[in-house]
């Protein structure tokens, strides 16, 4: 049977996690992690995902020999540590982090010569068929149409626009042929003048505890097309990292997305 390892175990996409892998029947839960200092370090972490104990206590470092894909959903600093820890180890590795740069890229690339990589902005198996209804709407529509994402999290998300909002305007550029570098409106205040063609606007949305909320719109003068996925639980996520993991077992390393888990790619 797979042994998956969770970091962050005590967040509140960690107990998620920690759930999702031991209601599973085709992997077991091996390992546990946390920062050191942390208050649940030593504590079973079953216990304190709401589910009694599983005879994993968290521990304060990564030991690669408890386990054969790590489930990694933390910042990107403990992300890309935990990266070089398995490429080390020949350890497979599901990230769902968010906010990593063109230089984390780089390495996870550099990791997948030699392990097996899922990295995505959302492991949701709905937001990424979304992402393939992006690619058949942006390539409908081509220019005719001025593109907008609109995002909402909860109050404690520290990054802005999200990952996803941003994977969404990646795709719809690059479906349309545009840089979303070049194209991508993050900020609009003051007296910002007409739109500009062929942008693609963001609006970003943090409050209470909202979960995830994405919405891209396709709007043209007579008509509108809204392309919107709404999250209720992370259980969404953490249900689609466990697939994402079983899904690395049979493939030779490389750096895969969810679209590739799911058979669209």
């Amino acid at each position: 049977m797979l042994r998956i390892a969770v970091s962050g175990a005590a967040g509140r996409m960690g107990k998620t996690l920690v759930q999702a892998v031991c209601d599973s029947q085709d992997v077991q839960l091996t390992h546990a992690t946390e920062m050191p200092g942390n208050s649940s370090i030593g504590s079973d972490v079953g216990s304190l995902a709401g589910i009694g104990d599983v005879g994993v206590e968290v521990k304060d470092k990564l030991d690669p020999d408890m386990f054969d894909v790590l489930i990694e959903f933390t910042t990107p600093e403990a992300t890309m540590q935990h990266v070089a820890q398995c490429a080390a180890a020949g350890k497979d590795i599901v990230i769902g982090t968010t906010g990593l740069t063109e230089q984390d890229s780089n390495e996870l690339e550099n990791a997948a010569q030699s392990i097996r990589v899922v990295a995505a902005p959302n492991m949701s198996v709905g937001v990424n068929l979304c992402l393939k209804l992006l690619q058949m709407a942006a390539a409908t529509f081509g220019d005719s149409v001025d593109v907008e994402v609109i995002e909402a999290h909860h109050r404690a998300k520290v990054d802005a626009p999200s990952g996803t909002a941003l994977k969404m305007g990646e795709v719809v550029a690059e479906t349309l042929g545009r840089s979303l570098g070049e194209h991508g409106r993050f900020v609009r205040h003051g007296r910002t003048g007409a739109r500009e063609d062929k942008t693609i606007g963001f609006a970003t949305i943090r409050a209470g505890d909202i979960v995830g909320e994405h919405t891209v719109m396709f709007a043209a003068p007579g008509e509108r097309v809204e392309i919107t996925h709404r999250s209720s639980s992370r259980m969404t996520y953490a249900s689609g990292s466990v697939r994402a993991a079983l899904w690395l077992s049979s493939r030779p390393p490389g750096l895969y997305q969810m679209t590739d888990v799911l058979g669209f790619d």
